[in-house]
């Protein structure tokens, strides 16, 4: 692929001189970490740069154009020098009127290259002074594109790599019609319960409510799944932790697996890698054609860093010491064994600092406690489910 860089003119620029005023204009249907790219880079290069979403009457758009400078907006918040505003008409008049001397165009390939130079020249025809400064895709993200982030989200693929969260959040919602939270919390603290309930008050207050409990996915993968590429994870887990952790029948026996991991990180980390692309595309199928509210229910959503699932959205459920050592007693654990696996595990302020640390990073997210203990009131769960649903805009 050779680029004639010739053929775009430069004239008056200093490459070494941070210049004054540009322009970089899209649709933004939706924005793309493609485009995140790219007005970082010219940010760096320009005093100021106006990001101009614009409106082609030939196009369908998702989102309408207040959706699509709102995305862009919370999207570009952490970039100081620059000024997110819509547009409609033509490019170049709309840099002439706001003094942008430059247009600033983003090419993935040749056939972008050659758009774009028709179009400076189109540009250049209307004799407005206004220059074209490209910049080039990283090799990373030469396949990322608004189409095509639409259309795998179409198909429930995972879209995190390619957009933000509140953007994932936002396609999840209008071409899904999905609503996505986690549901978290120590072990014992009731979140099987808190998820059963959400579904009870789903069915009262006429919303789809689903719970998918991903330690149910990972005990179908461990079982008998009968697709080739689940047969090869389970081969794969006797290979790394031995025979003693494959039954007979070719499931794997998890209390035996169980107790090789337990309190060992390294061998944690390492069932966790196997068992990481066999869950997601688990989870996907699971998500495949439902709508409404969909609990991702995990204890681990904290420590794997999987707040992403939820958009960081997470119920995070907690629960008192006597509370919680009772019900694991119950389910047959020894004093011994419950106090081994309550130490093992995050408490509540743990995972609530880990979760908050990505909400900050992401700039995205909302945790929603609720009380779990013994003797706690039912209407806990109802208060946290109706807020869920008035902050989500839940349809």
């Amino acid at each position: 692929m050779e680029f004639q860089l010739v053929d775009l003119i430069f004239s008056g620029m200093d490459l070494f001189t941070k210049m004054t005023k540009a322009i970089y204009a899209f649709s933004g249907d939706p924005i793309t970490y493609g485009h995140i790219d790219i007005i970082k880079r010219a940010a760096h290069v320009f005093e100021e740069v106006i990001i101009g979403i614009g409106v082609n009457p030939a196009k369908n758009y998702t989102f309408s154009l207040d959706e699509r400078t709102e995305m862009a907006r919370i999207s570009l918040q952490d970039v100081s020098n620059i000024i997110v505003t819509p547009f409609e008409g033509l490019l170049v008049d709309y840099a002439y009127e706001q003094g942008a001397s430059v247009i600033v165009k983003g090419v993935r390939d040749s056939k972008d290259f050659d758009y774009e130079r028709t179009l400076h020249h189109v540009g250049d025809s209307q004799n407005l002074g206004i220059d074209t400064h490209i910049l080039f895709a990283r090799p990373e993200l030469a396949h990322v594109s608004s189409s095509a982030v639409k259309e795998i989200q179409n198909h429930q693929g995972d879209i995190h790599e390619y957009v933000p969260l509140y953007v994932k959040q936002c396609l999840e919602e209008r071409i899904s019609g999905q609503y996505l939270i986690g549901v978290s919390g120590e072990i014992g603290a009731g979140k099987s319960h808190v998820s059963n309930r959400f579904v009870e008050l789903g069915a009262e207050y006429g919303v789809n409510v689903y719970n998918i409990e991903l330690d149910h996915v990972a005990h179908d993968i461990l079982g008998n799944l009968k697709e080739p590429g689940y047969e090869t994870v389970r081969e794969n887990i006797e290979r790394t932790f031995g025979r003693s952790v494959r039954r007979p029948d070719g499931t794997i026996d998890r209390k035996v697996l169980g107790g090789l991991v337990f309190g060992e990180p390294d061998k944690l980390a390492k069932l966790n890698e196997l068992m990481y692309s066999p869950i997601q595309v688990r989870f996907r199928k699971a998500l495949y054609g439902k709508q409404g509210l969909i609990l991702v229910n995990s204890a681990l959503l904290a420590e794997s860093d999987g707040g992403y699932l939820s958009n960081n959205n997470v119920v995070l459920v907690y629960v008192d010491e006597e509370s919680q050592y009772r019900r694991l007693i119950e389910r047959g654990y020894s004093f011994d064994q419950t106090q081994r696996r309550i130490h093992s595990q995050y408490d509540y302020k743990t995972k609530y600092g880990l979760l908050n640390h990505v909400i900050e990073r992401d700039k995205q997210g909302k945790i929603w406690s609720i009380q779990n203990s013994d003797g706690a009131p039912d209407n806990n769960i109802r208060a946290v489910f109706e807020t869920v649903l008035a902050e989500l805009r839940v349809k």
